[in-house]
């Protein structure tokens, strides 16, 4: 069977992506970056992606009067490259219903909580306000509702007394960092099956492949 094709889709420095091509070198990583796309001409990953060999290509939403208009190309790009699962890594972009509908079960996300804790913008701030010990980081697919797909992956990162929002989200960064392509192999190889917005995990009893947890 050959490897899954996806398309990941960026607005920024693309770490999460970098993640995932380096995952994809591995001769027995089940998946393969078949295009990246940057709806900013002048995002850093666009670089990053290029000197990797990856096929890169902007679609610069600024030079589009409406967002269908500009996903008409987007989707365009993505069957071009005969993608078969979207991945968003820090895609900043709203879609529309008519675009999540198209690849409703094959576009995923990584969101820098644990869902369905601190949905949207803010999340490290909102996590610090409230005083939680763990936070996270969540793969999920992506729905019509913002941040409320099924959840497929998630990790677990502890809180400090001395963290801000910046050093917090720096060590959520990281675990995304590991999370993602770990998603993905899950997604590549059938463990991770949706269903009524649930995903079950195929794997041993006694395993939890689809949890990373911190050190106690």
């Amino acid at each position: 069977m050959g490897k899954l094709k996806i398309g990941i889709l960026i607005s920024g420095g693309g770490s999460n992506m970098l993640a995932i091509v380096k995952a994809c070198q591995a001769p027995d990583f089940p998946v393969e970056v078949a295009v990246v796309i940057s709806n900013r001409p002048d995002a850093k990953g666009v670089d990053i992606a290029k000197t990797h060999g990856i096929n890169t290509i902007i679609v610069d939403h600024k030079l589009f009067t409406d967002r269908p208009t500009f996903e008409a190309v987007l989707n365009q790009e993505l069957q071009n490259h005969q993608v078969e699962l979207v991945c968003n890594a820090g895609f900043m972009r709203i879609l529309t219903e008519d675009f999540v509908n198209q690849w409703l079960g094959k576009q995923i996300n990584i969101h820098p909580a644990l869902l369905p804790a601190y949905k949207g913008l803010h999340c490290h701030e909102r996590a610090l306000a409230d005083g939680v010990k763990i936070t996270g980081c969540t793969v999920h697919y992506v729905c019509l509702e913002v941040d409320a797909g099924a959840i497929i992956a998630q990790a677990a990162v502890p809180v400090l007394h001395a963290d801000n929002a910046a050093s917090l989200a720096a060590r959520v960064l990281k675990a995304e960092h590991k999370l993602y392509p770990h998603a993905l192999r899950m997604v590549a190889d059938g463990r991770a099956v949706e269903a009524n917005n649930i995903v079950r995990v195929k794997t041993n009893v006694h395993a939890a492949d689809n949890l990373y947890v911190p050190k106690i």
